[in-house]
């Protein structure tokens, strides 16, 4: 009986083995795992644009954590021409520190703005709202003008036979100013520039001498000079780019020059119409609009000006010697200044550049006075005009940082034309009140 159930039970695992062989389980359908990579796959996609969207809040918020620094940076009058470095709490700038202020840098795709404040008189980036710098300034103006006219005979060894009408004048101009700086917004700047002016002219003449020379006849030797407030500027300037895409920073610019120096039509003058003293002002005013270019190539700033000086005529109603006159118009000058700044180290700086200026011809209603027998006859008005003057500069500033707030920028001009003046130095002293 055992036996016979062994061989029963066998005989069952068999037959159901036999069953499952015969009757398998259903296949999985077609396409499954196409399904399930597809699932994985926009799963994957999903995480990573929930990534991105995670990094681009990150990086918003760090661009505004900068944003905040650099505003912080620029009212303490810290540099800001370098990629932003870690701070260790209590330390200083480690590894490449930012070049100085006054000439900075950056890549062009930063969003700091440049500063090219050495050459003054070119213009720079506005100052930040609310922030006043207040500019004492020394300035030294050195111009010498020899002329020789003659009318004759020239032989050999230089012996010259006829007339001749030889000028020699000198001119210093020492000016001492102030100038206050306000920023209004991001993007809007006024200013005022207040200047002390003194003056010495020396001027030597020897008209229409017989050769040889008697002994100095006829010549005319005068030395004037004068001192007090000079003309006064104002000026506002605009940021009107922002320097993205490639783009330079553009500034424009609008001056206005007042004549409340002592007017040179209104001084006292001797029976030969020289002055006794020397003016201070031009007598004329004036409106200069300007525009600033400034394009950051790291580590350099390549800048440049273009502008317009317009000087309005007047009645002058003055006679001087001989002549009596009546109106005076002086001409426009367009000029141009195109320059390089480099940084050279965390505090100092250097600027070059060549600026020009064409100064057109100045027309004055003249009449002449002629006098026969004890008795004045005033002619017919006849328009004077000058020649236009070509005055090039060749200029070079240094600026060092002396401090946070303080910043020391001295400027060399050397004329690179017979019209220039011979030098022109400044040393200005910029610092922050608030």
């Amino acid at each position: 009986m055992r036996c016979k159930g062994f061989w029963l039970g066998a005989y069952g695992l068999i037959a159901l083995s036999g069953a499952a062989r015969a009757d398998p389980l259903p296949p999985d359908p077609p396409g499954t795992d196409l399904l399930l990579l597809r699932r994985q796959i926009a799963q994957e996609r999903s995480a990573v644009e929930a990534q991105q969207h995670a990094l681009d809040a990150q990086r918003q918020r760090l661009n505004l954590l900068e944003d905040a620094l650099l505003d912080r940076m620029r009212a303490e009058g810290l540099p800001m021409t370098a990629p932003l470095l870690p701070i260790v709490e209590g330390s200083q700038f480690v590894g490449n520190q930012p070049p100085a202020p006054e000439v900075g840098i950056r890549p062009p795709e930063s969003d700091t703005t440049p500063r090219v404040a050495v050459l003054a008189d070119q213009g720079g980036i506005l100052s930040r709202p609310r922030r006043l710098v207040i500019e004492p300034s020394v300035e030294y103006i050195r111009s010498d003008r020899n002329r020789f006219v003659f009318r004759g005979i020239e032989i050999p060894q230089s012996v010259l036979v006829g007339v001749f009408d030889i000028n020699e004048s000198r001119q210093d101009i020492l000016t001492a100013a102030a100038t206050a700086r306000l920023g209004l917004t991001n993007r809007l700047e006024i200013s005022a520039r207040l200047p002390w002016v003194y003056r010495r002219d020396t001027a030597v003449l020897v008209p229409l001498v017989q050769n040889p020379p008697q002994s100095g006849a006829g010549t005319i030797d005068t030395s004037t000079h004068g001192s007090g407030l000079g003309d006064i500027e104002l000026q506002a300037r605009y940021q009107l780019t922002d320097g993205h895409n490639g783009w330079p920073y553009m500034i424009a610019g609008l001056q206005l020059i007042a004549p409340t120096g002592s007017d040179p039509f209104g001084l006292r003058r001797d029976a030969l119409g020289n002055a006794e003293k020397s003016a201070t002002g031009s007598g004329f005013w004036g409106i200069q609009p300007s525009l600033t270019l400034l394009m950051p190539s790291d580590p350099a700033t390549l800048f440049g000006v273009l502008g317009y000086t317009h000087n309005f005529g007047r009645n002058v109603d003055t006679r001087i010697g001989d002549a009596q006159i009546d109106r005076v118009e002086p001409g426009g000058a367009p000029n141009a200044t195109i320059g390089i700044g480099l940084s050279l180290n965390p505090r100092l700086s250097m600027s070059f550049a060549y600026a020009h200026n064409w100064q057109f011809a100045t027309k004055s209603r003249i009449r002449p006075i002629s006098i026969m027998n004890g008795v004045e006859t005033m002619g017919a008005p006849i328009t004077s005009k000058t020649r236009d003057l070509q005055i090039g500069r060749l200029l070079m500033g240094i600026s060092y940082r002396a401090t946070q707030r303080t910043t020391l920028d001295w400027i060399v001009e050397v004329g690179a034309t017979d019209d220039a003046a011979d030098l022109r130095t400044t040393l200005r002293v910029p610092f922050v009140i608030k």
